[in-house]
């Protein structure tokens, strides 16, 4: 006999073991043949007094099966509670978050019928790194980290999904008309790895107008890719706009280990009332299947849900009295579901899903050092003062040659010299040094110039270095300048 794959489940707080129950029992009657390796996450775990929501045994489980299903979680009210998914997806390097975004009309609404698209979404970097800190009474600051062979992998991982599952089209969406640096080096990533690929169209939006055509026209679309924030707001948008985010399952990738589950939340509120809906977790089983090379048994489950659903089988939240015909609860859809394993939709169309090998997973690219070199530094200052001439003309007596005062800016709008009098200022201030030619120095020199500012009683809050790398600026202009 075939041996049983393992896996690691956790049925998760509020309507998460209603619709983990419901789940399994769609996946025994298919004949799945999994093993299920159960943990405790989640409420219970945060209110013994583990900060991070998962028992440290857990980590075992994960490691040995490398797949995790996972029903939604609560995270206890108050502060000191760290988000678990958050946690799983970066202590374990799932970087790929895969949300498939699908129309089921016009068995549920939607105003648009054709969407099909699927959300890559950058899953460890961004602003979803967490570095924040408070640096003075009025401005605190969160760190945005965008890295080299993150954003390769991202981009890559993409364009080898469309590849594998037939798709045609690779949107990229950044915001590097205002963020060059970052946002730009995602875009110049994805515009170099896109010339890999050239079976397959590729297009770049800003994130804004991105979105509103996502909202608005999202039959355009087939795979976007983007960065953790923005990938974690349209996802759910286009989940909304296909017709429901209980019906939106999710994966998490990495190149060793991998969760999927619902992305919508535990919905404490209706827990234990047999009305939710299990199709979001099912859907992410789905993609588990698939993952692990169950594409018949994919196949088998996805096609009977999408028969319950075209049967008008619905449960409460997609229930209307014009395309639905049986109001059911939890454990009642999962047996409509079960009772249509091996049969197909009719209306709908049916999925078939690649059986030629597994999908290709990006290789991690080594990274060509570049000759770096310090030039000059930006030091930032808590001044209560509101004149920045003032503030300019003071600091301008702190100098350590080749080292001078070039410009003052409040939050990135350059004020000094020749500021607006009209610029609204607080007491956050990044002062520039530098040489006007950019001359490489010791870092030696910019320690003594912070001393001597130091010691003429400025208030350092901050410092970050000015750098070349093979002899270009790597850091933006003021506003202004």
């Amino acid at each position: 006999m075939p041996t049983r794959i393992p896996i690691t489940v956790a049925k998760g707080d509020g309507i998460g073991p209603e619709i983990m129950d419901a789940t399994l029992r769609i996946l025994d009657e298919a004949k799945a043949d999994l093993e299920y390796r159960f943990i405790e996450i989640g409420e219970s775990v945060y209110l013994k007094g583990i900060p991070s929501g998962i028992e440290p045994t857990a980590w075992d489980s994960l490691r040995d099966t490398k797949v995790f299903l996972k029903a939604p979680i609560t995270t206890p009210q108050g502060g000191g509670y760290k988000s678990l998914n958050v946690t799983i997806r970066k202590s374990l390097s799932l970087y790929a978050n895969v949300r498939p975004c699908v129309s089921y009309s016009p068995y549920v609404y939607t105003k648009h019928p054709k969407m099909n698209t699927v959300i890559i979404r950058e899953n460890e970097e961004d602003l979803y790194a967490g570095i924040e800190h408070q640096q003075t009474d009025e401005v605190t600051q969160c760190l945005k980290l965008i890295t080299k062979p993150g954003t390769e992998r991202i981009i890559r991982y993409a364009f080898e999904y469309a590849r594998h599952f037939g798709r045609k089209k690779v949107t990229c969406m950044s915001k590097d008309n205002i963020m060059k640096i970052t946002d730009g080096l995602f875009h110049q990533t994805y515009d170099r790895i896109a010339k890999e690929y050239p079976e397959i169209e590729n297009e770049h939006y800003i994130i804004d107008i991105g979105s509103a055509r996502l909202a608005e026209d999202p039959d355009r679309f087939d795979v976007i890719v983007t960065e953790n924030l923005y990938g974690d707001i349209i996802s759910d948008i286009a989940a909304e706009v296909a017709g429901s985010v209980g019906l939106a399952g999710s994966a998490n990738i990495g190149n060793h280990l991998a969760m999927f589950e619902a992305i919508h939340g535990s919905a404490p509120d209706i827990a234990g009332q047999n009305i939710a809906n299990p199709s979001g977790l099912l859907l992410g089983a789905v993609q588990m299947l698939v993952h692990i090379g169950k594409n018949d048994i994919a196949e088998k489950v996805h096609n009977a849900w999408l028969k319950t659903i075209e049967d008008g089988i619905h449960t409460r939240d997609i229930y209307n009295a014009h395309d639905s015909k049986e109001l059911v609860g939890t454990k009642e859809f999962a047996t409509a579901v079960i009772k249509r394993l091996g049969e197909e939709p009719k209306e709908l169309e049916p999925v078939r899903y690649n059986h030629e090998g597994s999908m290709q997973m990006p290789v991690d690219q080594p990274t060509v050092r570049a000759k770096k070199e310090v030039v000059g530094c930006d030091i930032f200052l808590q001044w209560n003062g509101k004149d920045p001439k003032e503030l300019g003309d003071n600091l301008g007596k702190c100098k350590n040659d080749p080292l001078e005062l070039i410009m003052i800016t409040n939050r990135g709008v350059k004020v000094y010299p020749d500021g607006l009098p009209e610029t609204f200022c607080t007491d956050h201030w990044r002062c520039r040094f530098s040489s006007d030619d950019l001359t490489p120095v010791d870092y030696k020199e910019v320690l003594k110039l912070m001393q001597i500012i130091n010691e003429a009683g400025f208030d350092i809050i901050k410092t970050e270095n000015l750098c070349t790398f093979d002899g270009k600026p790597a850091f933006s202009l003021g506003q202004g300048q």
